[in-house]
């Protein structure tokens, strides 16, 4: 399947197809050099399947996690470049989930003012949800996502086959990028991973559904200045949860919890029966003041409040401004 994304600049293809990764010259340019961006959980033969592909290239590999998405590892990767003598006519390929999209999509930003950037995710909740609508950041003194910028892939490479190699438990936590965009908009794909008795058997119904969800809102609000903010539904306490874990929970671990603070009782309760039924968590056990500093510092809050994600019923959400206080009164509750 080809998904077209509309942008300012024109846009760009989501190709979704089993086998992808088997066969990347149908997918990839293969002239000029490429910078290849992966991690060490990873598969190598993904990162050497691009290689392949690319007539003058080198792979970059980094150690797994979150850690890694620094501006240590940024500057890293434009020093390589700079080295290798890359152009304005080259490019940069991300191999891994979001971190490996986040960090290489940012060093292609910035490169000279912005180099082709293309992006192979390989992890289920790149799949759904980061890898599409070009944010691009790095981490900085405990704050997710602080630097960065709004810069679109030229493709982005989705192969289900690639999430055969991960745990049960990266696949859930990908999975709550699913469940984030069917609770707010979309009841019939909720409903569809709530009632799934063989994820594998519904899994590319589930990434087809997800995949149409993102691309429709970011091609109507590209920079998050309205519509976009349904994607941060649990994501404002999430990240706070996540920068209190320090590493300890998966990103969509962070924000599962994050969501049910926002939803009102039938559909809090609909929503926490799928959320134990994938094994993610419900609750965190985080004091209220740690929560209200880094929510203080998330890019997103304005004079001490956010623009909150709030759903009354599966499928449909509105917004409205709390304070971070107020947010994390919610999670006590």
């Amino acid at each position: 399947m080809i998904l077209p994304v509309k942008t300012a600049s024109g846009g760009y293809d989501i190709a979704l197809a089993r086998g992808a990764l088997s066969h990347l010259g149908d997918y990839l340019p293969h002239a000029g050099r490429a910078l290849i961006v992966t991690d060490d959980g990873v598969p190598a033969e993904y990162a050497h399947a691009a290689a392949a592909v690319c007539e003058n290239s080198a792979i970059v590999t980094l150690p797994q996690g979150e850690a890694t998405k620094n501006l240590d590892s940024h500057r890293m990767l434009l020093a390589r470049m700079l080295e290798l003598g890359f152009t304005r006519a080259d490019r940069v390929i991300a191999v891994g989930g979001g971190v490996m999209g986040d960090l290489a999509g940012f060093a292609a930003a910035v490169y000279m003012r912005g180099i082709d950037f293309y992006n192979l995710p390989t992890t289920l909740l790149s799949q759904v949800d980061s890898s599409i609508g070009g944010k691009v950041a790095v981490d900085m003194q405990g704050v997710k996502n602080v630097v960065g910028a709004f810069y679109p892939p030229k493709k982005v490479i989705i192969d289900p086959d690639a999430l055969n190699t991960l745990p049960s438990r990266q696949i859930a936590a990908g999975l709550a990028e699913s469940i984030k965009m069917a609770a707010t908009s979309n009841a019939g794909l909720f409903a569809l991973i709530e009632q799934s008795d063989n994820l594998n058997r519904d899994l590319d119904a589930i990434l087809e559904g997800s995949l149409k969800i993102k691309r429709d809102v970011v091609e109507q609000d590209p920079t998050e200045k309205g519509l976009r903010k349904v994607l941060n539904f649990g994501h404002t306490i999430g990240h706070a949860i996540e920068s209190a874990m320090d590493g300890r929970w998966l990103h969509g671990e962070c924000f599962a919890a994050g969501m049910l603070p926002m939803c009102a009782p039938a559909a809090r309760e609909r929503l926490e029966r799928v959320l134990q039924k994938y094994s993610l968590p419900t609750h965190a056990d985080v004091p209220a003041d740690r929560l209200i500093a880094y929510m203080q510092h998330d890019k997103k809050a304005v004079d001490g409040g956010v623009t909150a994600v709030c759903v009354n019923e599966i499928g449909s959400f509105f917004f409205r401004k709390m304070t971070c206080s107020e947010l994390a009164e919610r999670m006590r509750a």
